[in-house]
């Protein structure tokens, strides 16, 4: 059923902007003038397709995933009741508050209403529901467990984002620091040295070494601050485009796993996601080969991508997954151990979500550890930059008040 999104005045005088779910722009348009609203403009929303580049024509707004994760409970309740699709659909329709998701789920439902499956109608909609979201749901309807897949991608949804969410949060106060010091030392470097440099020079003495390059820096930034804006911008984007390149990505993530504490942080992540979404693409009946193929796109580190792509091959040449993750040393040998011994049992799913476990109670207690260490180390940069500085400038003030 088509959404319709209105602008109308309603008695008291008041805009009024809203959506309205109808067979039709014209009982669209008499539902709205029967509020007793004075309608202005009304136009149908339209979701795009994979082809358009595009999830939906609705500017740059994006589907919140906890909302994504409530709907596919709420879906999974309804598929559990036995309640059939097109009216589990509708039921979601009228019940999201997210305006972008109902429109997504106005048009797969009228795909589904046509006989498109729902793992292909969600297809159509890359930017809203991934490659292990249609997966799992086409896994679930080939084998008629659809409620107990959806309700495992809720769960599934829910972790990843709670794990974005520790490393998100771990990272927020470091840059605030980083932020605020800079900051600071731009208000001192162009307000207060300046100021005590007039002093210096009707004093005409020899300043300190010191004293001299804290000066000059605040020159150079007042009379050449854009070239230090520009240059500064230029920087950001060449780094930028040159992680991008191939060689440049390779190279900028063979260092970020070298880094001490960090590259054992990275590795640990990856681990986490690799066991995780591997576990539930398994559980909900995806093919290994397919599963595999699905993890390594969802890896971000292209070298430890790279071991889970030789893993794949591993296997669709009958041999281990479990080899090829222990040779590249990028996986920690308890896992590949465990990896082994459930390929062996015929118990790998379990032992995935073991691992995953496992890995997200180590990556908390990671984070929260660098938390711990790299806060007083900022704070100890940041004060010793400053205290650098007033020593540079006090130095020579004591001097001049000697004379």
């Amino acid at each position: 059923m088509p959404i319709y999104s209105y602008k109308g005045i309603n008695k008291q005088g008041q805009d009024v902007k809203a959506t309205i779910n109808c067979e039709s722009e014209v009982v669209a348009k008499q539902r709205v003038k029967s509020q007793g609203i004075m309608l202005v403009s009304i136009k149908e929303k339209k979701a795009g397709s994979k082809s358009s580049g595009s999830s939906f024509s609705l500017g740059s707004k994006k589907v919140n995933v906890n909302e994504l994760a409530m709907m596919t409970r709420q879906l999974a309740t309804l598929v559990k009741a036995r309640i059939q699709i097109v009216d589990s659909l509708q039921a979601l329709i009228d019940q999201v508050e997210s305006d972008v998701l109902r429109v997504v789920l106005a048009t797969v439902k009228t795909q589904v209403n046509e006989g498109v499956s729902l793992a292909k109608a969600l297809a159509e909609h890359p930017k809203v529901f991934n490659n292990v979201y249609c997966n799992m749901v086409e896994a679930g309807e080939a084998s008629g467990t659809l409620d107990v897949v959806l309700l495992r991608l809720a769960e599934f949804t829910e972790s990843q984002v709670k794990l974005k969410n520790k490393v998100v949060g771990a990272m927020t106060y470091p840059i605030i620091i980083v932020i605020v010091g800079f900051a600071m030392m731009m208000l001192i470097f162009l307000l207060v040295i300046p100021q005590i440099a007039k002093m210096f020079k009707s004093a005409k003495k020899e300043l300190p070494i010191l004293t001299k390059i804290v000066i000059g820096i605040s020159d150079f930034l007042q009379n050449y601050w854009y070239i230090v804006i520009l240059g500064m911008i230029l920087i950001f984007f060449g780094v930028k485009a040159y992680i991008n390149s191939t060689s440049g990505q390779r190279r900028w993530h063979s260092l970020q796993l070298k880094l001490p504490i960090v590259g054992n942080l990275i590795k640990m992540i990856n681990v986490s996601r690799f066991c995780s979404t591997l576990g539930t693409l398994l559980n909900s009946g995806v093919p290994i080969l397919a599963s595999m193929k699905i993890v390594k796109n969802l890896i971000p580190n292209v070298w430890m991508k790279d071991s889970v792509e030789e893993s794949r091959i591993s296997i669709s040449e009958g041999s281990s997954m479990a080899g090829p993750l222990m040779k590249s040393g990028y996986f920690p040998t308890m896992v590949t151990y465990m990896i082994s011994l459930g390929e062996k049992t015929g118990e790998l799913e379990p032992m995935l979500e073991i691992i995953s476990s496992n890995y997200e109670d180590q990556v908390e207690a990671k984070l929260s550890g660098l938390t711990s260490i790299i806060e007083p180390i900022m704070m100890v940069g940041m004060g010793g930059a400053v205290g650098l500085i007033i020593f540079a400038i006090v130095v020579p003030l004591m001097e001049l008040n000697k004379i």
